[in-house]
């Protein structure tokens, strides 16, 4: 239904002017010194050319809703429109500018609006976490709470099994919710336990969280899922082969039944297994997909460079010299060969940063902001961390080495081409790693050509500085003013001095 049939339903012919009577009027000025009460009906929207014209709200509206909205914001689209949302999230919509909805959103949204429990199959980059939030969002908007929510009790549960993965649902949740009173946290390892534990001790309607750390705050009771409402499984793919399965279904059992709740499961493949756990989590869920073909292949251009290994280094130095001012990211399969290759690629001058499963929680958060700050120019990624990978304008995607399996490449190639827009992947497959790409074509449904690399990118190497690194700068060994290292068989430099001190002369001659 339009926006102006709404319009035109809302208006009523006048009537014909009565006198009140003396009763009448009392009654109506005490009606009108009296409160009224919060509605659950979902607001009207309004008409494109007044949506920029906001009514500020009264009472306990919200907290960011207080705020007067900025008179600039873009006009929503008409998918958006469609879809009656409410003016609260128009406006974040808005602010954000989103245009219009993209095709997993428009699969998504008519059915999780409508609290059916959804299954899609679709990639990372094509909107699927604004589809999940927006409908979270909706629904709490429309159905206020009558009571204050209990600590650590909330009524939208999100899961998602890597860390940054879950800092990027709850930073999308904060932007979307900049006009409601929701409050969203992340529940994540490698931060501190009692802080979090803290900050659960006030009321929290949504958490985004990874399966580990969640069920430790379950099992010690500090987080109830007993009135979840709203429970999403993100890439349920990568949880099986995390194996956060059992996890899984551990926090699964803590929530309401099925019949009591909306369940929306995400993941990029159909295997057998995530259809059996889908069977058994959702009660007749709509399906919905969105093929890999029509995500990653059409918006990627993919470079298949057939190399030696001892060129790969060479070629990918020469490769990232020629995008200066681009964004790449480099996914290797081993978390030591990452390392090794991450120094290398720094000696040769670059910015680089490293993302993998054993870097603390705090450097990789806070290496992720100096890569979209753009500090960092060339991140270097396992495929564990890299999934939580979610920047904007990463030109170029480099497979180092190719991925063991397919679905990982879909899942690397990702990172690049977001939503649409434009992405290169190159992939420098030697001898060993030809042996992954039947696997990989039967996955994306064709067959890629292999080319050698350009002679621009064969070109020789400097040699590379030879520099002690401190705060990710080189220091020349000449301008190096740390004392030598201790020998073997050399005493600690305070050895000596302590020896000579009194209080062991004075143990030496009591004895």
């Amino acid at each position: 239904m339009s926006i102006f049939s709404n319009l035109f339903k809302t208006k009523k012919s006048p009537a014909k002017p009565v006198k009140p009577s003396a009763s009448t009027l009392k009654t109506a000025q005490k009606k009108a010194t009296q409160k009224k009460p919060a509605t659950k009906q979902r607001p009207a929207p309004k008409p494109a050319a007044t949506q920029q014209a906001t009514k500020q709200p009264s009472g306990q509206a919200g907290k960011s809703l207080a705020k007067q909205p900025p008179a600039d914001l873009p006009l929503l689209g008409q998918d958006f429109i469609d879809l009656d949302l409410p003016e609260p999230l128009n406006l974040a919509i808005r602010k954000l500018n989103f245009s219009n909805c993209t095709p997993i959103q428009k699969e998504v949204l008519p059915h999780s609006l409508d609290g059916e429990d959804v299954i899609a199959q679709a990639q990372t980059g094509t909107g699927k976490t604004a589809a999940f939030l927006i409908s979270i969002i909706t629904y709490h908007l429309e159905n206020p709470e009558r009571q204050p929510r209990k600590a650590g009790t909330p009524f939208a549960l999100i899961i998602a099994p890597t860390r940054e993965l879950v800092m990027q649902i709850a930073s999308d949740a904060e932007l979307l919710t900049a006009f409601t009173d929701l409050h969203v946290m992340a529940v994540v390892g490698g931060i501190d336990y009692e802080k979090q534990k803290r900050e659960l001790e006030r009321p929290v309607e949504v958490i985004v969280a990874t399966p580990g750390r969640l069920l430790d705050f379950c099992r010690s009771g500090v987080i109830n899922l007993g009135q979840v409402e709203t429970l999403v499984i993100d890439e349920a793919d990568r949880m099986l082969n995390m194996g956060f399965i059992p996890d899984v279904k551990a926090i699964v059992q803590r929530t309401p039944k099925k019949d009591k709740r909306q369940t929306q499961l995400y993941s990029a493949t159909f295997s057998e297994d995530i259809k059996r756990l889908a069977k058994t989590w959702t009660l007749d869920p709509v399906k919905i997909e969105i093929a890999p073909e029509q995500v990653a292949v059409s918006s990627v251009e993919q470079l298949i460079y057939f190399t030696s290994e001892s060129e790969k280094f060479t070629v990918l130095c020469n490769l990232i010299a020629q995008q200066t001012e681009s964004k790449v990211i480099v996914f290797v399969n081993r978390r030591d060969e990452t390392r090794r290759l991450e120094e290398k690629l720094y000696r040769q001058g670059f910015k680089t940063g490293l993302l993998t499963g054993e870097v603390a929680q705090r450097k990789r958060i806070k290496t992720l902001d100096e890569f979209k700050d753009g500090d960092i120019q060339v991140m270097v990624a396992t495929d564990v961390a890299g999934r939580g990978i979610h920047v904007d304008n990463i030109s170029h995607v480099v497979n180092y080495n190719l991925p063991e399996d397919p679905e990982d490449y879909v899942h690397r190639i990702g990172r690049t081409g977001r939503a649409g827009a434009k992405g290169i992947s190159i992939s420098l497959v030697c001898e060993s790693d030809a042996f992954m790409m039947p696997s990989i074509e039967a996955l994306l449904g064709e067959s890629l050509s292999f080319t050698y690399p350009p002679d621009d990118l064969l070109i020789q190497l400097g040699s590379p500085v030879r520099a002690r690194r401190v705060n990710n700068d080189l220091i020349p060994k000449d301008k190096d003013t740390r004392k030598p290292p201790r020998r073997r068989g050399q005493p600690w430099p305070n050895q000596k001095r302590a020896r000579s001190m009194p209080y062991y002369v004075d143990r030496i001659s009591t004895a």
